[in-house]
């Protein structure tokens, strides 16, 4: 797995990420995990008498792949992301000795376990909605000899008794940023966060503002569920209007990251339209502005003629 991920070029900017992935041991976190098959889910338990399929579990449990690790009445509430991913996220944190983090969303706790290597457990910190995922991702972390705060609480909120944060990374889709965790960072503070289908970094100024563009990677995360968070991913409305739509466009990441991210703001055709005019934009042409009670996704410049509100401020 660490051979594969590193083939990639994606340590080549902090290779001390892949010294985290090469001691930290993956399947400590996921002693359980289900796989789809033409049978239906099949579950794949690293204690099962079967040797064969224990040998399944252990190289399923490296592979570079998703994992799904929890289900609630058939709906997937929580997964072990992809390797890769997850350091490309890592890297793309830009975390530097020292720095405090703050994880939204606990999982099974190998990204906390991640991050402990690299910073130490005294300044990392993850927070979940879920106290049995919030338990579980504890016994994980534990197992493997790593324990941070782990904290059992509504992810848009963030922690305030454990800020200031130099870094909040998100392993959960959001439709816009929680002014919140603005509040708990330190000026100059990293966010990255899953919005729509791509990853947002945002530089933080101060408790009430922050910008940034998003990056080429896509993402594709479970949604945030919490108090103010419903758990629905915009991404789903794009499927009520496919008939209205051409193929094509149905089936591009990219006008499926446009539509997304306006959903709501532009009507199906508007958004076709625009994608269109503007010839297909990439990730990374698009960004947020959070400003006070106010928060805006624009292509290319923030006060030019292409915004969105993603707040009703």
């Amino acid at each position: 797995m660490v051979r594969e991920i590193g083939a990639t070029g994606v340590w080549d900017a902090d290779p001390v990420w892949r010294e985290a992935f090469a001691r930290v041991p993956r399947h400590r976190f996921v002693p359980y995990y289900y796989l789809d098959t033409r049978a239906g889910r099949e579950r794949m338990w690293g204690e099962r008498p079967d040797r064969a399929h224990r040998e399944r579990w252990a190289r399923g449990a490296y592979a570079d792949r998703t994992l799904a690790t929890r289900l609630r009445d058939g709906t997937l509430v929580t997964s072990s992301s992809q390797p890769s991913l997850m350091a490309r996220m890592l890297v793309d944190l830009d975390v530097r000795d020292g720095d405090r983090v703050l994880e939204i969303g606990a999982g099974t706790g190998y990204n906390a376990a991640l991050l402990c290597h690299r910073l130490g457990e005294d300044h990392v910190t993850t927070v979940d909605l879920d106290p049995e995922i919030t338990e579980s991702a504890r016994t994980h972390l534990a197992a493997a000899g790593y324990r941070p705060a782990v904290i059992t609480g509504d992810g848009a909120r963030g922690c305030p008794e454990r800020a200031p944060y130099d870094r909040i990374v998100a392993t959960c889709a959001l439709r816009s940023v929680p002014v919140a965790w603005l509040g708990q960072c330190g000026p100059g503070a990293r966010i990255l966060t899953p919005v729509s289908t791509g990853l947002l970094a945002l530089t933080v100024r101060d408790a009430a503002n922050a910008e940034g563009r998003f990056l080429r990677t896509p993402a594709y995360f479970v949604a945030l569920r919490g108090e103010t968070w419903d758990g629905v991913s915009d991404d789903d409305l794009l499927e009520t209007h496919a008939g209205a739509l051409p193929r094509r466009a149905v089936r591009d990441d990219l006008f499926r990251f446009l539509f997304s991210l306006t959903a709501g703001r532009l009507d199906p055709r508007e958004a076709l339209a625009l994608w269109q005019h503007e010839r297909f934009p990439a990730r990374e042409r698009f960004g947020v502005t959070v400003r006070g009670d106010r928060e805006w996704a624009w292509l290319d410049d923030p006060e030019g003629p292409y915004v969105w509100e993603l707040t009703d401020g």
